[in-house]
């Protein structure tokens, strides 16, 4: 099949959306598949067949930054999906009627068009926004063959926000390559707590500060056994550090990484006694979740969100109200202090994670394009 991904934003960011569609279509491309990128305008993107349809611009929207497009040129999209002609134009959603509006109001008759919802709006403007955007694109709703979700939660959302049905198929991880994951010697001597993020409101960094603090206030030992560890950057990356410079006084130890490349996050996680995400919304899935199982982490532990019981369940063990800094930091005790439990979280998350490998995901996403592109040639047949 000749496949097109389109997304409104850059294809070369290393957000959730973006390693979504480099990994879908890198591994579309080595079963045989023709793979295309009809982005915004991605000058860095190391992947062929890159299509640049647009200049974007940042905003913030849902607690986060992205990237949005300016009005793409229609001669330059109708001339490419003339000489592609695609069998599939695959969809990340919610979508701009600037740019990936204007693609699929322009796909021929024989193109089947799919998309899927990624996102979970967080808070009443996000989702204000969503539903106006709903509004805007209605009209090329009804040039979809069908709808995928990445969870359950984005599945509601979807309902929810535009009125649509979808099927859930969950996100796909590359679990070969966070296997080779090795601990860091420079994180040796300590147990590690590990967060993985933008420093942003929304992603809990400064929950797990105030839990940490919490638990060694507790449990003193804490304060020469353990180190937290805190990779990423961001907007609050000042804030964290004020509201923990005091750990160096009673002997803690806190490290800030700074940005880490993709290359360098599976050794972080690997180092990992506890992977800990304290999210508190806006997560439609939890891929973050997945690397650091793959990676070998002792035990992942999140925020209950909805997105992230998608990945972990409903199970306490592994789910956290990261406001609660008194029980976050005990369910933190629990797992630095029974190894016995930290082994059973370990070895049922390492088979859970086998379910999100795009070995398995994949093949169910080519059939998701099979059965729509046939029911859009039985249309075209009557």
């Amino acid at each position: 099949m000749k496949i097109g991904f389109v997304l409104d934003d850059r294809l070369d960011k290393p957000d959730g959306v973006q390693q979504y569609v480099t990994l879908l279509g890198s591994w579309l491309h080595k079963q045989g598949h023709d793979v295309h990128y009809l982005v915004g305008n991605s000058p860095n993107a190391q992947q062929d067949n890159v299509h640049n349809l647009g200049r974007t611009v940042s905003v913030r929207f849902n607690k986060n930054r992205m990237a949005i497009p300016l009005p793409a040129s229609s001669t330059m999209i109708k001339q490419i999906l003339h000489d592609e002609n695609f069998d599939i134009l695959h969809v990340q959603m919610p979508y701009s009627p600037l740019l990936a509006g204007k693609v699929i109001n322009t796909a021929g008759t024989t193109t089947a068009v799919v998309g899927t919802f990624h996102i979970l709006p967080h808070g009443k403007l996000s989702s204000f926004g969503t539903r106006s955007l709903a509004i805007l694109v209605k009209k090329s709703r009804s040039r979809f063959d069908d709808f995928m979700s990445v969870s359950s939660a984005a599945q509601k959302f979807a309902k929810s926000h535009f009125g649509i049905e979808s099927t859930v198929i969950p996100n796909v991880v590359d679990l070969s390559k966070y296997k080779t994951g090795k601990p860091l010697d420079s994180l040796n001597g300590r147990r590690n707590i590990v967060f993985l993020g933008r420093f942003v409101e929304r992603k809990g960094a400064h929950y797990l500060i105030a839990a940490y603090e919490t638990l060694i206030s507790k449990y003193p030992i804490y304060a020469t056994t353990t180190r937290l560890v805190l990779c990423g950057d961001g907007p609050n990356r000042n804030a964290l550090e004020l509201q923990s410079e005091h750990f160096s006084k009673i002997g803690a130890e806190i490290l800030f990484t700074g940005f880490l490349k993709e290359s360098q996050k599976k050794d972080y996680l690997a180092s990992a006694t506890l992977a800990v995400f304290p999210s508190t919304g806006g997560e439609s899935f939890g891929i973050v979740l997945i690397e650091a199982m793959a990676a070998g982490a002792g035990a992942v532990i999140g925020g209950n969100n909805p997105g992230y019981s998608t990945v972990l369940g409903t199970d306490p063990e592994a789910l956290i109200d990261p406001t609660n800094k008194h029980e976050f930091s005990e369910l933190l005790h629990k797992y630095l202090s029974n190894n016995s439990a930290l082994v059973s979280l370990h070895d049922s998350q390492q088979k859970l994670v086998q379910s999100f490998d795009v070995l398995h995901v994949g093949p169910k996403i080519v059939q998701f394009y099979e059965e729509a592109l046939a029911r859009r040639r039985r249309r075209g047949d009557n």
